[in-house]
C-alpha cells in the first residue's frame, strides 16, 4: 500500500479511530477514579567515614564510603533493617510485605541514600520513610562496629528528614489519560488497517483500480429519494443526480466513438445494484441530448423497467423473439424526448435461449439503424448468463457496481466473464455511492437559477408528442423511424 492508501484507509475509518481514541480516555479516567490513591514519602541518609580529617584519610574515606553504599541500598530491604520498623510503628505487616512498599536507591559516584515509601496515608508513609531510615542508621552501625569495641568507622546521617507528601504519586491522572489516549489511537490505527486488508467490498474508485484499470464513466451519489423517485426527470435539472448521468452520457460518447454498433449493455454483477434504474436513467439522458433512444428490458426474469416508466409488460421482447408480433406495434413512447422502449414482455421458461437466438440478433441489428443509441437492460452477471451471451451482440458494455454492495472478488468473477466472451467493456459506473468522504464522487458543478428560454421548445415538444410509428410496405419499423429523424 501506499501513502495514499493508507490515508484513505484514515479517511475511511476515521470514526473507528476516533472512538478507539475516546475509549482509551474512559478506560484511563475510569482507572485512575478507581485505583485507591497513594502517597509516597522520601528521606534522604549520608554516607560518610569518620577519619582524621587528612587529605588522604578522606580520599580513602571516600572511595570506601561509596564502595559501601550499594550494600547499604541493598541492607534496606532485609528483616535487620524492616523488623525493627514494625515493631516501633506497630504495623501489622511482615519484613517482606513492608519490603515491597519500601525502596532504596543511590546515584553513582554519590555517597546519598535515597529511602521512600508508599502508603495509602500520607502521614504514614513519612513515618515509615523515617522510621526505615533511623532503623538503617542503627543496623549499619551494629555491622560496621569492629569486634573489638569501639565506634563504627562509619556514620550515617539524615540529611533530608521525611514529610508528609501534599499530593499522591499514584494514580498519575493525566500520564495515566495520556497513555490511555495513545493505547487507544494505536489499537485504532492498528483496527483501520486490518479492517481494510480484510475488507473485500468495493466502496470506490480504488478498489475498482484493485482489480482493473476499466475506465470509470462516472459516479452516482446515494440519494433517499431514489427510492421513491427514481427517474431522472423527477430529480431537478440541475441536481448532483442529474448532472452525474449528463456526465456519463458525455463520458460514453467518448468510449462508444469507435464502435460501429449503437447498441450499448448496461449490466451488473448482482441484484440491487442499480442497473436498471442506471440503465433507464441513462437511456433518458441520451434522449434529453437530442438522439432517438430504444430501450430494451431484456431482464427476462426481474424486469423492472415497465414498473419505473409505467408502462405496460405484457407485450414486449419476449413477444417479439417468438414471432407474435411485430417490434414496430411493441415499441411504446415515453415523454417528451425521442425515447422509445420495449420492455420485457411475458416472463418465458428459457430467458438464455432467447437472447442468445437470431431472433435476438437480427432485432438488435434492426433497432439500431433505426435509433440513434440502443440501451439494452441485462440481468446481473453472476447468478445467470443472460449479460454474457448479449454481450456478444452489442458493441459495448458498461457494468453498473453498486458501492459497498459487491466484494472484489465478484468484481474480478464480473470482468472475467465479460473477457471470456471478448465482451467490449466500456467502463464502470459506480453507483450508491457515499455523499461524504475518500469515497464521495467529486465533480465540479455549477449551480444557477433557471432562466427563460428565448427559443420556445414548445412546437417541438408536441411534434414529438404527436409522433406515432407508421407501417410501410419493406419494414415497418426502419422507414417511418428514419423519416422522423429527417424531421427533426
Amino acid at each position: 500500500m501506499e501513502l495514499s492508501d493508507y490515508l484513505r484507509v484514515l479517511r475511511r475509518t476515521w470514526p473507528t479511530i476516533v472512538a478507539c481514541t475516546l475509549l482509551g480516555l474512559l478506560v484511563a479516567a475510569a482507572t485512575s477514579m478507581i485505583v485507591k490513591p497513594t502517597y509516597t514519602a522520601q528521606t534522604k541518609l549520608f554516607v560518610a567515614i569518620q577519619s582524621s580529617g587528612s587529605v588522604s584519610d578522606l580520599q580513602q574515606g571516600n572511595t570506601f564510603s561509596q564502595a559501601r553504599v550499594q550494600s547499604y541500598v541493598e541492607t534496606v530491604g532485609t528483616p535487620a533493617v524492616l523488623q525493627p520498623v514494625i515493631d516501633s510503628l506497630g504495623l501489622d505487616t511482615s519484613p517482606e510485605e513492608l519490603s515491597k512498599n519500601v525502596e532504596a536507591r543511590s546515584d553513582s559516584n554519590t555517597v546519598i541514600i535515597s529511602i521512600e515509601a508508599i502508603d495509602s496515608s500520607p502521614v504514614q508513609a513519612a513515618a515509615i520513610a523515617q522510621a526505615v531510615g533511623n532503623s538503617l542508621i542503627s543496623a549499619i552501625d551494629e555491622i560496621e562496629s569492629p569486634k573489638e569495641g569501639g565506634a563504627s568507622p562509619v556514620r550515617l546521617s539524615v540529611v533530608t528528614p521525611a514529610s508528609a507528601p501534599v499530593a499522591p504519586s499514584a494514580p498519575n491522572t493525566r500520564l495515566n489519560m495520556f497513555l490511555g489516549a495513545f493505547a487507544g489511537l494505536a489499537l485504532g490505527v492498528v483496527l483501520a488497517v486490518l479492517r481494510s486488508t480484510l475488507d473485500t467490498k468495493v466502496r470506490g474508485e480504488s478498489d475498482v483500480r484493485r482489480v482493473s484499470q476499466v475506465p470509470i464513466l462516472g459516479g452516482i451519489s446515494f440519494d433517499g429519494d431514489a427510492t421513491k423517485k427514481p427517474l431522472l426527470t423527477q430529480a431537478p435539472a440541475q441536481s448532483p443526480r442529474a448532472e452525474s448521468f449528463r456526465q456519463i452520457r458525455t463520458n460514453l460518447q467518448f468510449a462508444h466513438v469507435s464502435h460501429e454498433s449503437k447498441a450499448l449493455l448496461v449490466t451488473s454483477s448482482l441484484p440491487g445494484e442499480g442497473k436498471s434504474t442506471t440503465a433507464t436513467n441513462l437511456a433518458i439522458a441520451i434522449a434529453q441530448g437530442g438522439q432517438s433512444v430504444v430501450l430494451i428490458d431484456a431482464d427476462l426474469r426481474r424486469p423492472r423497467v415497465d414498473a419505473y416508466l409505467g408502462l405496460d409488460r405484457n407485450a414486449g421482447l419476449t413477444t417479439a423473439l417468438i414471432g407474435k408480433a411485430d417490434v414496430n406495434d411493441l415499441l411504446q413512447p415515453w415523454g417528451d424526448d425521442n425515447l422509445y422502449v420495449l420492455t420485457s414482455g411475458q416472463i418465458p421458461p428459457n430467458p438464455s435461449e432467447l437472447l442468445g437466438s437470431e431472433s435476438m440478433k437480427q432485432l438488435i441489428l434492426r433497432l439500431e439503424n433505426a435509433f440513434d443509441s440502443v440501451i439494452i437492460d441485462a440481468p446481473p452477471l453472476l447468478p445467470v448468463t443472460d449479460a454474457a451471451v448479449l454481450a456478444q451482440q452489442v458493441g459495448g458494455v458498461v457494468l453498473v457496481v453498486g458501492s459497498s454492495m459487491l466484494k472484489i472478488p465478484d468484481l474480478q468473477k464480473s470482468l472475467s466473464s465479460l473477457e471470456m466472451v471478448n465482451a467490449d467493456v466500456l467502463g464502470v459506473v459506480m453507483n450508491l455511492l457515499p455523499v461524504k468522504g475518500p469515497d464521495a464522487y467529486a465533480y465540479s458543478n455549477y449551480s444557477y437559477e433557471s432562466l427563460p428560454n428565448k427559443f420556445s421548445r414548445t412546437s417541438a415538444s408536441s411534434e414529438r408528442k404527436g409522433r406515432t410509428i407508421s407501417t410501410l410496405e419493406d419494414d415497418p419499423l426502419l422507414p417511418a423511424l428514419r423519416g422522423r429523424s429527417e424531421q427533426r
